[in-house]
């Protein structure tokens, strides 16, 4: 939490000038009670109309000063509150950029998600509030006491007896409703993930009817999040009916004592009536501060999930390598796999179990195996997106880990699984791989990947714009783009992840030849789920289980592995029969 604070560097003079101003301002507003009071024994009492009109022109006058002197620290603590949430999203943002895999799948992205807009957005209205009332309402309440031990010391007795009662309500319903508002955000974050699968999956949902199904299981973590804010609720709400009872008993017992002293002659009639507008005073402060409270603890509660974001380590992506590459041994073999074992931060089983082999430059490794293998998990180890439980993964004879991860990546063009574009150009899109890359090599690279034909039809080419998700483009198409994108970068690994699951036979073949024309350079991973795709590959990995089966070319493995046969003739039942 302590770090947070260092994002308000640069708004010290406002965190200052906000209070300060809120205090002259309530000091200003202490004085009112005792110019009513002169007004009501010295004006009313004596007939001086005169003094009436002066003295009321006082008070106007007092509120005008008080009027300008709050929104001159609104003005100052919501320049202060929104320089450091935007600091603080930003600052949130860069680190999810530099979290690894594990730490995405620990976090969660609906979490993140709510953490980054609602957290933030509460830690705001936190601090907005906590630098406009936390001095002003507690100097008003002190000053009200203070005042009243002038006006006459016994009745303001009432007024110490009450003051801590309050304190103890209202800093008791504080520290009760942090845990119940961190318990409100988590459900929140249900209500994210909810509506984020709910909205990703509209077509299949809507293609299954499956709509009933959904609004039955979101209505259940609504419900969830309705009970636990109806239990908060329930808490906080006793903040008010219990102060305004407190203080309502203070006052009549005031008007009572004032008034067995005003037929005493002890106190004048503007007297009691000032005793009474410095109560009302505090029940008002209270009441502020009673709300203040209830937002700085769901502030607190955010500020506390918006730490664990900020504070969390990370695995940092842009960071140089230890050894530099030009020092690494170019005789070495490109990439070897030794006993590496994986297991995911939540698995109970590992992912991947003692996988061995080595990938030479200009090789093509093909990678095949049944759902949940850990096809992806294997080449998601290369680039480091998740660091290995046991064993040792070599780059040219040098571990991973010696190398940092923003050199290695610089050596690796990955088109995943999913294939996603950036809204923007479809020129903007392929330069993420190089952005220094002329139109010329992004030509080339679009050749390579079979997709220079549709994109020359496009409207305006290469300045032909994708909208949200790449709504308008197929499937076969972003995936050539995403393809298209790495081979701009110019890899010396290019991994691609069943990325050509969307193409036809003949568009995949082609794609094949281009990337087996690229020369010794080149070292190819090709995950898929069709033999087709691998069957020309140098050596063929076969997982089941997360386990190395089967392992050679395709004519070996169709001698050797029974799971691989099976999968290919799952594809090609006809050759089944000339076997």
């Amino acid at each position: 939490m302590k770090k947070l604070f260092s994002y308000m560097k640069g708004y010290r003079m406002e965190c200052v000038l906000a209070p300060l101003f809120k205090l002259i301002e309530a000091l200003l507003e202490l004085f009112v009670p005792i110019l009513v009071a002169n007004i009501i024994d010295f004006g009313i009492d004596a007939g001086d109309k005169g003094y009436i009109i002066r003295y009321s022109l006082y008070i106007a006058a007092l509120g005008l000063l008080g009027l300008l002197f709050s929104v001159t620290a609104q003005y100052f603590s919501a320049k202060a509150a929104i320089g450091f949430a935007s600091r603080l999203r930003l600052a949130a943002f860069s680190r999810i950029q530099g979290f690894s895999y594990s730490q995405i799948d620990s976090f969660g992205i609906p979490s993140m998600i709510t953490r980054l807009t609602g957290d933030i957005d509460r830690v705001q209205s936190g601090v907005n509030m906590t630098l406009r009332l936390f001095l002003r309402s507690p100097f008003v309440v002190f000053g009200s006491v203070v005042a009243a031990f002038f006006i006459d010391t016994k009745s303001a007795l009432i007024f110490t007896g009450t003051v801590p009662l309050l304190s103890v309500i209202v800093f008791g319903i504080m520290i009760a409703g942090i845990k119940l508002f961190k318990k409100v955000q988590a459900k929140l974050d249900s209500i994210t993930k909810a509506t984020g699968d709910n909205l990703r999956g509209v077509r299949v949902i809507r293609a299954f009817r499956g709509e009933d199904k959904e609004v039955e299981a979101f209505s259940a973590t609504a419900a969830a999040l309705a009970k636990i804010q109806k239990f908060t609720g329930k808490i906080t709400s006793l903040l008010t009916p219990s102060t305004y009872i407190i203080i309502n008993f203070a006052t009549i017992l005031l008007i009572y004592v004032g008034a067995l002293k005003v037929n005493g002659g002890e106190l004048s009639q503007g007297e009691v009536v000032a005793l009474y507008n410095y109560m009302a005073k505090i029940l008002v402060e209270l009441i502020k501060l009673a709300d203040l409270i209830i937002t700085m603890t769901k502030a607190a509660a955010s500020a506390s999930r918006t730490a664990e974001l900020i504070n969390a380590d990370t695995d940092d992506p842009i960071g140089e390598t230890e050894m530099p590459l030009s020092e690494i041994s170019d005789t070495a073999p490109l990439l070897q796999f030794r006993d590496v074992t994986f297991t995911y931060h939540d698995g109970a089983e590992p992912a991947l179990s003692h996988i061995s082999f080595t990938a030479k430059k200009g090789s093509r490794i093909g990678i095949i195996g049944g759902t949940g293998s850990g096809k992806t998990t294997l080449v998601n180890l290369i680039p480091r997106f998740y660091e290995t439980n046991s064993g040792d993964i070599l780059y040219r004879g040098v571990p991973l880990s010696k190398i940092g991860k923003g050199a290695l990546r610089k050596k690796i063009g990955m088109v995943p699984q999913k294939s996603v574009l950036l809204g923007g150009s479809i020129r903007e899109n392929l330069r993420w791989g190089n952005p220094e890359a002329t139109d010329e090599e992004l030509t080339e690279a679009l050749q390579k990947a079979q997709a220079l034909d549709f994109v020359m039809q496009k409207d305006g080419g290469l300045s032909y714009m994708i909208s949200e998700n790449a709504g308008n483009l197929s499937g076969g198409q972003k995936q050539r783009l995403a393809i298209a994108r790495a081979l701009v970068k110019k890899p010396e690994i290019l991994i691609l992840d069943d990325s050509s699951s969307a193409l036809d036979y003949a568009t995949d073949f082609r794609l094949r030849q281009a990337l087996s024309e690229m020369g010794s350079e080149l070292c190819t991973f090709i995950v898929s789920q069709r033999t087709v795709s691998v069957k020309d590959c140098d050596t063929i990995l076969v997982l089941d289980d997360g386990e190395i089966v089967g392992q050679g070319t395709h004519d070996e493995l169709m001698q050797s592995c029974e799971i691989y046969r099976e999968i290919h003739y799952s594809q090609f039942p006809d050759e089944e029969g000339k076997a």
